[in-house]
């Protein structure tokens, strides 16, 4: 299996320093938070010039960029086309750089709509971005996020586009965190559909804490078995956001270290 993490791990470094702590903490790839202002330089206004820099220098070093991660939330009325030319914008970066999809949120449902009306909303943005995503190569990934943790709300949206460039970033946190779903069954509900995976752990009491993979409440076990047996072909992406019990360069390779031996236990 492949494994990145997010630039909120370091988020003031270039891309030349994200790379390097990649390489030494034993990753095969980097996913690039957009729209948070880090300092690897993937923005939505970067020119040709630092686009094409960014892509040689991962090609050089080794390590893929596996997704661009943005800001984009399609459920309320009054930011949904706001958002939908970002998407636009984004799929344009991620195909210039080299990254095969883009990470985008559902988002909060705008004042007084339904989440059925929600639902439609969100189908019709993101259907909005798909030819342009299928003609770059660049799939769209919905993330189990904000008010659609459900997987069952994620898997509604994606069966109303149809379309094999509009897929999910499955977070595998966020569906048991805030929804009440047995990793399996939210595997299962969202499996024709998984391009990108987020992985971290923390406690139920406490959804704002991050802990070491293993000592939290998210079976990252039975996640890692279940995508193997897939057989899963995506990434595995760390995010650790805002997290400073430790400093990246300690656990990051201890949090991959510790995926790896349940990829092993998997068989």
């Amino acid at each position: 299996m492949k494994y990145a993490f997010m630039s909120f791990s370091c988020p003031e470094a270039s891309f030349a320093e994200m790379l390097d702590l990649a390489v030494k903490s034993g990753y095969d790839g980097v996913e690039l938070r957009a729209q948070s202002k880090h300092g690897h330089g993937a923005e939505l206004d970067a020119d040709a010039t630092v686009r094409s820099d960014i892509r040689k220098q991962a090609r050089e070093a080794g390590i893929d960029i596996c997704c661009v991660a943005t800001s984009c939330r399609f459920a309320d009325p009054d930011t949904a086309a706001g958002s939908v030319e970002d998407m636009l914008q984004a799929i344009d970066l991620a195909a210039d750089i080299g990254a095969p999809c883009i990470r985008v949120f559902g988002g909060k449902l705008g004042e007084g709509l339904s989440r059925a009306a929600a639902t439609d909303l969100l189908a019709e943005s993101l259907r909005s971005g798909a030819e342009k995503a299928s003609s770059r190569g660049v799939t769209v990934c919905m993330e189990t996020h904000d008010e659609w943790t459900n997987p069952q709300h994620v898997a509604a949206v994606i069966k109303a586009v149809d379309h094999p460039n509009i897929a999910v970033n499955w977070d595998i946190m966020h569906p048991v965190l805030f929804s009440g779903w047995d990793m399996a069954a939210a595997f299962e509900a969202l499996r024709p559909w998984i391009r990108h995976v987020h992985f971290h752990d923390g406690p139920i009491s406490d959804s704002s804490k991050l802990k070491p993979i293993g000592t939290g409440d998210i079976d990252h076990h039975t996640a890692v078995r279940l995508l193997k047996a897939l057989p899963y072909e995506g990434f595995l992406s760390g995010e650790w956001i805002n997290w400073e019990d430790d400093p990246a360069e300690i656990y990051l390779p201890r949090e991959l270290a510790t995926m790896k031996t349940y990829e092993n236990d998997a068989g």
